[in-house]
């Protein structure tokens, strides 16, 4: 069976700087229409970024949500208006770790809770890691925000652990594992990204998407 889940009307109901939430009325199976809250995202990408002895760059991060500090990947929004996922990232990585990489490939895609928002995120694999000055940064919380370099190997287990719970860290770490340890295949930078979210995109005239 294949079912056209038609979205019959649809309300903006808040419009926030990072985040907009609304409510689609939807055509289920069978005919009825239910409600389905639907958190919009601009999208983000991460990076991992391994250096020759495959040690893992990480952040480690104050989210309010959680009310406490996070060991993360370098990675960011998709805020500015018409940028590719790659040189968001090449951008992420400069700003939060003062890096930049020669080789650049995709890890994963994933959608971070896609039973209520449409966050999808682009993981890159950034190789041949040089230093370089970090880009001006603005927000908040990254003044708070400490570097480390992490082995590859404590970082797997560290994700076992629940030491390391970001889910976006642990797809990336584990991931990495896969490619270097087990042989795995990475995909092409060039390859499409169909997850991405255009909602707030759409609707805002940017280059800021982060302003209405």
């Amino acid at each position: 069976m294949s079912h056209n889940f038609e979205v019959v009307d649809s309300t903006l109901l808040v419009d926030a700087p990072v985040i907009a939430l609304r409510r689609d009325e939807v055509l289920m199976p069978g005919g009825r229409v239910a409600s389905r809250e639907v958190v919009e995202n601009l999208g983000a990408v991460a990076v991992v970024a391994v250096d020759e002895n495959e040690r893992v760059a990480m952040v480690y991060q104050y989210r309010r949500p959680l009310g406490t500090r996070l060991w993360e990947l370098p990675a960011g929004l998709l805020d500015i208006k018409g940028e590719d996922e790659l040189t968001g990232a090449k951008r992420e990585l400069q700003e939060e770790a003062g890096l930049q990489a020669k080789r650049w490939e995709v890890l994963s895609d994933i959608a971070t809770s896609p039973g209520f928002s449409e966050e999808a995120v682009r993981i890159f694999l950034a190789r041949d890691l040089s230093m370089v000055d970090k880009l001006h940064d603005t927000g908040d919380e990254e003044q708070d925000m400490t570097f480390a370099w992490v082995d590859l190997d404590e970082a797997v287990n560290r994700v076992l652990a629940g030491e390391i719970v970001n889910s976006i860290a642990c797809v990336g770490i584990l991931a990495t594992y896969a490619v270097l340890r087990g042989g795995r295949a990475t995909r092409s930078t060039d390859v499409p990204f169909p997850l991405r979210p255009t909602s707030m995109a759409k609707r805002r005239p940017g280059p800021d998407l982060k302003k209405k």
